[in-house]
């Protein structure tokens, strides 16, 4: 009897690592998680899906050649999904060397790895839409020259086209996706939108009293993880490996997201004032927005718009969850957690 196809998945406690597992094991794969060893090693996200004792936890850093390489002699893998970042943009900017050495080092290590151990392997790489960032076009597609505006977004061109690299100079079937802002629970908090929906969320049980942020206008092509990470397996399913995009192809900014999230809980907003004095009001008059200029970027990516037509055409991928839909799943499931009901 052949064995069932394994998977290793790094970055495994993210929310791609979650959602991409539970895609995996619904497919009948036995299911590797490769987890840097630190000092946060919940699986939270596993459990909350219901997966995490169906999931092997192995530790592997993307820094340590030889330890990648040690792990991959060990599981042989049939696919590699690498998802493992310092994928919080805002950081970057303050740990420009460790991103670099994550995002674009590790990634060629991990190639690097394949070529030597598991040239049959199939490869995914997680590219991100931070790579356009001063967008030479709109929407952006597979096409679209890169200009990131952030070392995060560096660092993620680099493991793009070294991946390109590896598929065409050995032979890999080694595939990116482009992926355009995807959000669901399994958010970490510490990007704005589980920011703006852990805020909305605890302002209406009268937890907290207003939210600070810093870009309003900032525009995003917002989706659900989950659809995303179902795109991710369908593209190692094809004959050759390939770069696609992921995207919903509507954009909306930082302000729809905010008043979205008030609407799912009743509330609208209202603005008035400019600048740094700008605020978003209840109907009482009570100020549940204010403006944080320390919040901003250096340098800025204003607006990202994905077309996600190849990915249509080839893959049969497309979303599934509106965006409106997307933020009123974020708030219910932060109220519930505000109100205790979920399991850490």
């Amino acid at each position: 009897m052949s064995r069932a196809r394994r998977a290793l998945v790094t970055g495994i406690r993210g929310q791609d690592g979650a959602y991409l597992a539970q895609t995996l094991l619904d497919e009948g794969y036995e299911v590797f998680g490769a987890d840097r060893r630190n000092g946060d090693s919940t699986h939270w996200r596993m459990r909350r899906l219901g997966i995490e004792d169906h999931v092997r936890v192995l530790y592997m850093d993307l820094t340590e050649f030889s330890n990648i390489l040690r792990i991959l002699e060990e599981v042989r893998p049939d696919e590699i999904y690498n998802l493992a970042a310092q994928s919080f943009v805002a950081a970057s900017f303050d740990l420009p060397m460790v991103t670099t050495q994550v995002n674009a080092n590790g990634v060629l290590h991990l190639l690097e790895a394949i070529r030597t151990a598991l040239p049959e392997a199939r490869f995914y790489q997680a590219s991100s839409s931070e790579m356009f960032g001063r967008v030479r076009e709109t929407p952006q597609n597979e096409s679209t020259p890169f200009y990131p505006r952030s070392p995060y977004g560096v660092s993620k061109a680099y493991a793009h086209w070294i991946t390109v690299n590896f598929r065409e100079a050995h032979g890999l079937h080694a595939s990116s996706g482009i992926c355009f802002n995807h959000e669901s629970p399994l958010r970490g908090i510490e990007f704005v939108t589980r920011k703006i929906t852990r805020a909305v969320a605890r302002i209406d049980a009268g937890e907290q009293q207003q939210i600070a942020l810093g870009n309003l206008e900032a525009r995003r092509d917002w989706g659900f993880a989950g659809d995303y990470t179902r795109g991710m397996w369908q593209m190692v399913q094809q004959p050759e490996g390939d770069d696609y995009v992921l995207a919903t192809g509507v954009s909306h900014s930082v302000r729809e997201f905010v008043e979205a999230a008030f609407e799912a809980v009743g509330e609208r907003i209202e603005w008035d004032g400019e600048g740094v004095e700008e605020r978003g009001r209840v109907a009482d008059g009570t100020v549940r927005v204010t403006i944080d200029p320390t919040l901003r970027r250096p340098t800025e990516v204003d607006v990202l718009l994905g077309d996600a037509t190849k990915a249509r055409n080839q893959l049969g991928w497309k979303p599934t969850l509106s965006f409106e839909s997307l933020v009123a799943l974020m708030v219910e499931d932060d109220c519930k957690a505000v109100r205790g009901e979920l399991p850490s």
